[in-house]
């Protein structure tokens, strides 16, 4: 899988009606740690099968990040069966990562 760009238009396809829990960032392009979460983001996503890691981009998806209450940049939020089940703000590594999907699943 690659990470996917979710908008309000393919917001359902992606992320509700998906049978995998999805890891979904929200960034900026502006934003620096955004920037610096992205190739680890990436390398977490290529070495794991039972996570879709898709991206929402603040900026043009300003709808989205309000239904979440996205306050601060990066911010990763893990959703099962379509409901908001964790959340982490902020940079983080690989390990990180991959450390708060396996609290959270």
């Amino acid at each position: 899988m690659a990470i996917s760009e979710v908008t309000l238009d393919n917001f359902q396809a992606e992320v509700s009606k998906s049978e995998l829990p999805v890891l979904l960032d929200f960034y900026a392009d502006w934003c620096a740690p955004c920037k610096m979460l992205h190739p680890e983001l990436a390398a977490f996503e290529a070495e794991t099968s039972d996570v879709k890691v898709c991206q929402i981009n603040v900026d043009n998806s300003e709808s989205l990040a309000q239904l979440y209450g996205i306050l601060s940049i990066p911010t990763l939020v893990l959703v099962k069966d379509g409901r908001e089940v964790a959340r982490h703000v902020g940079g983080c590594e690989k390990a990180d990562i991959a450390a708060f999907v396996a609290a959270n699943r």
